[in-house]
């Protein structure tokens, strides 16, 4: 999915599937290929699928996928996109780092869908470069690798790599390359049998706006979560809070009452905890860590909290989340 390309037709792009890859990425990035091949009525683009050895690969949901070949057998691409998922690391290998670092080197324009960018990281093929991932993984992208810059957009595609949201984005970066290589009017079309009803673009938020997000219009609401959200580590006071948007402390109490069901400190803290949950599922941050980052001063009163929230400690949490997988 390279932003230029000047090679014969089709165009063949890469997928490297990993264990427990993202299904819905997969075929959103795939799909769109396929409708436009159809709908031009020659064949523009062809797709390779690899999996480290040549082997079946089981998805997230626990569907398993047939492949194309292995890291060895693999044509030369124009491009690639790692499709990871969860604890993507875990899947890392020496062999499989030293083939990147090849295709890298050959050429290749290497992307990652879903968390894919944690992989490209690792091997050390990032640096300066914008990525992005779902946005539930971007607070582990972050503290993992800080000197990347990691942004919260659909995808983002330059000249030396590309990077998506995963689900329903790499149908939007794909429908991207589409229109950049043969058109607004064939994408349109593709979009359509898609049943896609709007293009986004890489600007486009991931998350639904606060108004969907919380069922309101009220202004000093949608002020307060917004500065709750972006102040985790070092949480704002309520009082604080009140007096930056201009309205009295019970003023602002009564509004989530009304509008959320529930008092501004308990949905501050369920942000705050939200945040620790995914720090401890997809990082290896040692509790006390953990909790400090999600606005809490010690061990024991974010373990007493998370306890009271999920029904058992930070460790037991990520205990069964690592076993599930």
């Amino acid at each position: 999915m390279r932003l230029h390309y000047s090679g014969q037709t089709p165009e063949l792009i890469g997928f490297l599937l990993l264990p427990r890859f993202s299904m819905m990425a997969f075929f959103s990035a795939v799909e769109p290929l396929r409708i436009a091949n159809r709908i031009a009525d020659r064949e523009l683009f062809k797709w390779w699928v690899i999996s480290p050895e040549g082997e079946p690969v089981s998805a997230s949901n626990g569907m398993t996928l047939l492949v194309d070949g292995s890291l060895e057998t693999a044509p030369r691409l124009p491009s690639l996109a790692i499709c990871s998922s969860f604890e993507p690391e875990d899947t890392l290998t020496h062999a499989l780092l030293k083939w990147l670092n090849r295709l890298a080197q050959s050429n290749c324009v290497l992307g990652g869908l879903d968390t894919g960018s944690f992989i490209l990281a690792r091997a050390g093929l990032l640096e300066g470069q914008r990525v992005t991932m779902h946005w539930e993984s971007l607070p582990a992208f972050r503290e993992r690798f800080p000197e990347i810059e990691a942004v919260e957009s659909l995808y983002e595609v330059g000249p030396r790599g590309f990077s998506c949201a995963g689900g329903a984005a790499a149908m939007d970066m794909t429908l991207d390359l589409i229109t950049r290589r043969h058109g607004e009017a064939l994408a349109t079309a593709v979009s359509e049998q898609l049943i896609h009803a709007r293009m986004r673009t890489h600007q486009d938020q991931q998350r639904m706006a606060l108004t969907q997000r919380l069922g309101t219009h009220k202004h000093a609401l949608i002020e307060a979560v917004t500065l709750m959200e972006a102040n985790i580590e070092t949480p704002l006071g309520i009082k604080h809070i009140a007096e930056r948007i201009g309205i009295s402390l019970r003023q602002l109490q009564r509004l989530y009452e009304q509008e959320l069901g529930e008092r501004p400190r308990d949905y501050y803290l369920s942000i705050r905890l939200n945040h620790a949950r995914q720090l401890l599922l997809e990082t290896d941050r040692d509790i006390l860590s953990v909790g400090l980052a999600s606005g809490f001063t010690s061990a024991s009163s974010f373990s007493r909290a998370y306890r009271q929230r999920y029904g058992m400690s930070p460790s037991l949490s990520r205990d069964k989340a690592r076993a599930s997988h």
